[in-house]
């Protein structure tokens, strides 16, 4: 299992936060998706097939790229 915090500037409430966490989620071998918008974090673990890039290209498609 792999966890990591990312860091998303255009993050500005709790509905970002839950529209990120219900697309993330989809993916397959996601296994925790949560948020704190006044940190502007995502923190995201997952397994195979699930990976690092696949998230941080979901949230870049989302329009809310990773730092």
């Amino acid at each position: 299992m792999e966890k990591h915090t990312f860091i998303v500037p255009r993050i500005s409430c709790r509905h970002c936060v839950a529209s990120i966490k219900d697309e993330i989620s989809g993916i397959k071998g996601v296994r925790d998706v949560a948020g704190d918008p006044g940190k502007k974090e995502i923190t995201v673990e997952w397994e195979a097939p699930a990976t690092l890039e696949r998230i941080r290209m979901m949230l870049k498609e989302m329009n809310y790229p990773a730092e």
